[in-house]
């Protein structure tokens, strides 16, 4: 996988799109260079995404994987993962937890809801990706990171293990929605390391908690309302490793999903990066009629504390 837009929204490019499942049923990733595929968009869309992966500065070949499934108008599940365990393993553990879960999503009944259709997928993924690490000895030490969203009808549910991180943009302000399952991510938690000092720690990228290691993994949970002109980033710590959070909003801030996910890859890329950069853009267009979650400094402070 190498400079590959994953899942196209409004995109006209050579390079390879991260697979976009259109409905009712799913492309099955290639092993070569896949064709463009565009989804359907009209000035009524409900929202716009577009996801793009990308090799980065300093490494042979991408472990990091994305991918999503458009399942109407008003619904859409995308996700990122980060592999782990050496080039084959790594890639082979990203690969399968995006493919697992997409598929898993739509295969569930509809009747469980947004939430534990999602949880469900993520461990589905997690139990194929373990099963598969006892089976082969090459791959024994491979795992990965997830993180999963659903938007229903402008309803957030996300599954988050590992250390890719969602972001939300509201009125050019970011917030980081989910909490860093690192050594690092613990201690800044704890107030024993400072945000700056983490960036840098040798320790920042050793995870807790992982998908494939454990027969049963636990998922962070994450649900909020969104309105219309909200904005999601999710992207793997190739990312936001090299960018700060102020950066990744000014960079995206006016553009389009597509535009803003190439800006914040070559802003990236131009700083030099030790790792594969992945980020999916999602931009709500409609209005939800829905109350906004608060997203001040003391919402921040309890999920900061994991309260």
């Amino acid at each position: 996988m190498k400079n590959t837009p994953w899942g196209v929204s409004g995109f006209d490019a050579p390079l390879a799109p991260c697979p976009f499942f259109a409905r009712p049923y799913g492309l099955v990733l290639p092993d070569k260079e896949p064709e463009t595929i565009l989804p359907e968009h009209s000035s009524a869309a409900a929202f716009d995404i577009f996801a793009l992966s990308d090799v980065g500065t300093n490494r042979p070949d991408n472990e990091d994987s994305c991918g999503f499934f458009i399942e109407s108008p008003d619904q859409v599940i995308f996700a990122v993962a980060d592999g782990m365990g050496g080039y084959e393993g790594g890639e082979v553990a990203s690969s399968m937890a995006v493919e697992i879960t997409l598929r898993a999503w739509r295969e569930s009944p509809h009747e469980w809801g947004a939430a534990k259709r999602l949880a469900r997928a993520v461990q589905q993924a997690n139990i194929e990706i373990h099963n598969r690490a006892l089976a082969v000895p090459e791959l024994r030490m491979m795992g990965t990171t997830l993180t999963a969203v659903v938007v229903d009808r402008g309803s957030l549910a996300a599954a988050h293990v590992g250390d890719c991180r969602l972001y939300l943009i509201r009125r050019h302000r970011i917030l980081q929605l989910t909490k860093d399952h690192t050594v690092t991510g613990e201690r800044v938690r704890m107030g024993l390391l400072s945000d700056d000092a983490a960036r840098f720690h040798p320790e920042r990228s050793m995870l807790t908690r992982n998908v494939g290691h454990e027969l049963i993994v636990s998922v962070d949970r994450i649900s909020m309302p969104l309105i219309r002109g909200d904005r999601l980033l999710l992207c793997s710590d190739g990312l936001y490793n090299v960018l700060r959070d102020p950066e990744i909003e000014l960079i995206a801030r006016g553009q389009c999903c597509s535009d803003a996910a190439r800006l914040l890859i070559d802003s990236a890329n131009e700083r030099g990066t030790a790792d594969n950069l992945t980020v999916a853009v999602f931009s709500m267009m409609a209005e939800t009629g829905l109350t906004p979650a608060p997203t001040g400094w003391r919402e921040r402070f309890r999920r900061l504390l994991g309260r």
